[in-house]
């Protein structure tokens, strides 16, 4: 039997993926890993947080990102099962059946809409730092169509593109880090005489406003987390997935500690955390406060660059979802296209045009825009991790009885770890259906969900091989009887 599963992986794992060009290599990959970790969540959003919950925000970065090591351990054993661009419906529709693969990558690819239009925003807010007369939809519309035009020429160039915007930011925060601890011991700069490291407890305690405020800002740390899982997409187009994504993956947990964990101590130290307001960059103000020249107008470029790499991220996976439910048949057959430079321009070209919402969003309710967007970002990203963990739970019960290969880059903890992170996604649902600010995602959701049903229904009468399952063990599929068939292999789609 372990036999038999072993070829149906190798069948599987040459699906889906057809026609890409493996052109992402392990520099890339870390690169991708790394961006995905820093982005306008951090830079940004904290600001909102930290009015919110004081210094107790590091302890809500510390809690979110252990549950998000464990989401991408999770991630980890089902990649090295089988490494597919659009990997994340793919196993939804392997374990959880074909409604939750439909269901997934429709919303995996409207979560990176969504993200684009903030990042587009954000991006948008920090060109008013040098230029406050320019329209911020303006500034969004350019950015969405230069990086529209990147990811349109080849894979190797958005590797290229998210490689050198990652190292800006690491870089970047690496030197704010040193910066900070020399303001700290030796006191140089303007902000000598208030930074201090007894700033995390000085003014009101660890917990100003309470514990009960840390909790509530689970939900916006949440959102600086996004994207994270997005080397998983990169797998159809890595040139040795089995080696690159589980390196990736293991460097999560330093990446956390430097770049969430230790940014945010020593920004807090820097500066009172009551001197911080919501829509400023906290990173810029702090940089502002030190004195150093064009400080802060050099980390206003840094945090503009992590806007850029999320929204070219972004670009990147919308087209590989996009393409991936068209190659089932779930999306117009003729998304299924590549370019001579394979890369899905027309999956891109339609999902670009989405993201232009946003311009209109920024054109309609600049003060908003940002809050309104990332709010619904959050809940299609917490579907896609939950989605993660049950089909990793799936996948370890098949593989332990035989039914499946077991996985070269195992989680661990065994499926305790996985259960207690569904419960903390769960919890975070709950807070963002208290929070005034965020509760309009759980009213766009529903929304999204019905169309999803009534698009599925129809897609059963109108294409009913595109909703059959993927073929796997019977627990993957527990709704397929003796009437179910076998789920036809994709097509290669045309090259030109």
């Amino acid at each position: 039997m372990a036999d038999q599963a072993q070829d149906e992986m190798t069948e599987v794992r040459s699906e889906g993926d057809e026609g890409y060009e493996r052109g992402l290599g392990s520099r890339q990959i870390q690169m991708i890993a790394i961006g995905g970790a820093i982005g306008t969540g951090l830079f940004l959003g904290a600001g909102t947080a930290i009015s919110k919950a004081g210094p107790s925000l590091i302890l809500s970065y510390a809690v979110a990102g252990l549950v998000i090591f464990v989401i991408m351990r999770a991630l980890g054993e089902l990649l090295t099962y089988r490494p597919v661009s659009g990997s994340f419906a793919e196993y939804a529709r392997e374990f959880l059946g074909p409604f939750a693969g439909y269901v997934t990558g429709w919303t995996y690819w409207l979560f990176w809409v969504v993200t684009g239009m903030a990042e587009t925003t954000a991006a948008a807010v920090y060109v008013r730092f040098w230029a406050p007369g320019i329209p911020q939809w303006a500034s969004a519309l350019v950015f969405l169509v230069i990086l529209y035009a990147a990811n349109l020429i080849s894979v190797k160039l958005f590797g290229e593109i998210e490689f050198w915007f990652s190292m800006v930011k690491v870089t970047a925060i690496i030197g704010m880090i040193l910066i900070g601890v020399g303001v700290l011991t030796l006191g140089f700069s303007d902000a000598a005489d208030t930074a201090s490291v007894s700033n995390l407890w000085a003014d009101g305690g660890f917990f100003p406003k309470g514990i009960g405020s840390t909790v509530m800002t689970l939900q916006i740390v949440m959102f600086a987390y996004l994207g994270v899982e997005l080397v998983g997409v990169t797998a159809g187009e890595s040139a040795e997935p089995e080696k690159n994504l589980p390196r990736a993956i293991n460097t999560l947990p330093w990446r956390i500690m430097l770049f969430y964990i230790g940014a945010l101590t020593i920004i807090l130290a820097l500066v009172p955390w009551r001197e911080f307001s919501p829509g400023v960059s906290p990173f810029v103000a702090a940089f502002g406060k030190i004195g150093i020249p064009a400080a802060a107008g050099i980390i206003n470029f840094v945090v503009l660059t992590a806007a850029l790499s999320s929204c070219n991220s972004g670009m990147y996976s919308t087209g590989r979802m996009l393409r991936d439910l068209a190659q089932r048949g779930q999306a117009p057959g003729r998304l299924t296209a590549l370019n001579s430079r394979r890369t899905p321009a027309l999956a891109i070209t339609v999902s670009a045009l989405l993201m232009g919402l946003g311009v209109v969003l920024n054109y309609l309710v600049p003060a908003k825009a940002f809050e309104y967007i990332t709010s619904v970002a959050t809940v299609c990203g917490l579907w896609t991790w939950a989605v993660i963990l049950v089909a990793q739970l799936r996948y370890r019960r098949a593989w332990q009885r035989g039914d499946l290969p077991a996985p070269t880059f195992k989680a661990p903890g065994g499926a305790w770890p996985s259960r207690l992170a569904l419960a903390f996604l769960v919890l975070v649902v709950v807070l963002i259906a208290i929070d005034e600010d965020s509760r309009i995602s759980l009213y766009v959701f529903p929304v999204w969900a019905a169309a999803l049903v009534v698009g599925y229904q129809v897609l059963k009468r109108v294409r009913p091989q595109a909703v059959l399952a993927h073929p796997g063990h019977s627990e993957a599929r527990p709704e397929a009887g003796r009437d179910a068939h076998p789920e036809p292999r994709p097509q290669a789609a045309p090259r030109g």
